[in-house]
């Protein structure tokens, strides 16, 4: 199938680059001249892990090419839209400008019987505000969430774990999700479901899944609070009630809380429309949801205060990661970042170190030195802070070589990710976040 991705950021560009791995001729248009130089050389413009390989042999195969010429869009029979809708600068609400300049954009290199498939996250009722302007060039629209978990993307576009499409209940919306059944046949056959709904189904889907997510994890860190306060370990109390199949162990992980471009301003844009919407009361809870959420990165400030006997005045701290997450160099509302900059202002001597991130967090905070190398970084710390959960320092950190390194012997596990038995017996102070 010839088809196009509008928007070539983070979620347009996996798209693009899986649709021509599984077989698709596709185009993939942006405004960013810099981008799209790099993505037509086969290099994604960020890090994620496997799009590299996947983008080069679509580029080499002649099926993936790139331009910032809306016009080389004409001729595709599939087109998706894959454009960015970042929080308005004067509210929570999701700003939609993007998404409509870029529909404004296609409409004139739409033929009749052409497919318009939205995968951006927008506010519900998006969809039927765009409708009319689709079908006045002859084409339909449908809305076909995308469901990626940065660092995993490539496999969720490929192998995804179920489908959606919402379309309107007339021949025309039928015939279009045939043509989305066509273009994800590969999956469909591997066993991914597919679902149809109506247009407006659709979009709730992807704002509900983040609304439940976000709910699960500042669940468990507000039981992480409660857990500090009586003296209680939440590790063990997360695998005592994972142990609920009506619950699961996934994402009770307690830490410093979620970040990145998503989920924060996703939840924050499903309250505003709910508002909207005169029904602001049935979400009312994500609201403090968010609250704790940004409420665990305070608390990580106030750990290492602590452990430091309340000032941290010349104290050489060593934060271990930058990103929002591991497999990722997106630092977009880091917590990580945040608790460096914190420290930094109340007088210590921070060093930032990540092994995918450090470009990004310098372009947007280039106040904090960074060091690349992870034992470089640690050399001579006073105290060391696991903020972001690469395998670097979870797993292939002993305390026996921090030791060789550190100047002191204060560990906070930001992350909940290390063992506290091994850091205490190696002499290190630990300090989990919910942890006796």
């Amino acid at each position: 199938m010839r088809m196009s991705v509008i928007g070539c950021g983070y979620l347009g560009a996996v798209h693009a680059a899986a649709m021509a791995s599984i077989g698709h001729e596709v185009t993939g248009i942006d405004t960013n001249p810099d981008r799209i130089a790099a993505l037509a050389a086969g290099k994604a413009p960020f890090f994620e892990p496997g799009l590299d390989e996947l983008l080069a042999a679509g580029v080499a195969s002649g099926r993936l090419t790139f331009s910032a010429d809306i016009a080389d869009a004409a001729g595709s029979v599939l087109h998706f839209l894959a454009v960015g809708t970042p929080q308005q600068s004067d509210g929570s609400a999701a700003d939609l400008r993007f998404v409509h300049g870029a529909l404004d954009a296609l409409l004139p290199q739409l033929r009749p019987g052409d497919v318009v498939a939205g995968k951006s996250t927008v506010p519900v009722g998006t969809a039927a505000g765009l409708t009319e302007r689709v079908e006045g060039a002859g084409a339909t629209l449908v809305w076909n969430p995308e469901f990626l978990r940065e660092g995993w993307a490539v496999r969720d576009t490929l192998h995804p774990d179920r489908l959606v499409v919402g379309a309107a209940a007339d021949d025309s919306g039928r015939r279009a999700v045939e043509v989305l059944r066509e273009a994800y046949a590969d999956a469909i056959a591997e066993g991914s479901p597919f679902l149809v709904t109506d247009l407006a189904t659709a979009e709730l889907v992807k704002g509900a899944a983040n609304a439940f997510l976000a709910t699960k994890i500042s669940f468990i860190n507000a039981m992480a609070e409660i857990a500090e306060a009586a003296g209680a370990d939440v590790t063990r109390l997360a695998d005592a009630i994972g142990y609920d199949d009506r619950i699961g162990r996934r994402f009770l992980g307690a830490g410093i809380g979620f970040g990145g471009g998503c989920l924060p301003k996703d939840i924050r844009a499903f309250a505003a429309r709910a508002e909207e919407l005169g029904r602001g009361a049935s979400v009312g809870f994500l609201r403090e949801v968010d609250a704790i959420n940004l409420r665990r990165r305070e608390h990580a400030v106030r750990l290492v205060l602590e452990a430091f006997g309340g000032s941290v005045v010349g104290k050489r701290i060593t934060m271990l990661g930058a990103a929002f997450k591991p497999h990722s160099d997106d630092v977009r509302d880091s917590p990580a970042l945040e608790v460096a900059i914190r420290l930094r202002g109340m007088g210590a001597k921070v060093r930032v170190t990540d092994p995918e991130a450090l470009g990004n967090a310098a372009a947007v905070h280039p106040q904090l030195k960074y060091v690349a190398d992870r034992d470089k970084a640690l050399k001579g710390a006073d105290a060391v802070v696991l903020v972001t959960e690469w395998d670097l320092y979870r797993r292939e950190l002993s305390p026996e070589h921090a030791s060789t390194l550190a100047r002191g012997r204060i560990i906070v596990d930001g992350r909940n990710c290390l063992d506290p038995q091994a850091w205490r017996a190696a002499g290190w102070t630990y300090v989990g976040m919910g942890r006796p």
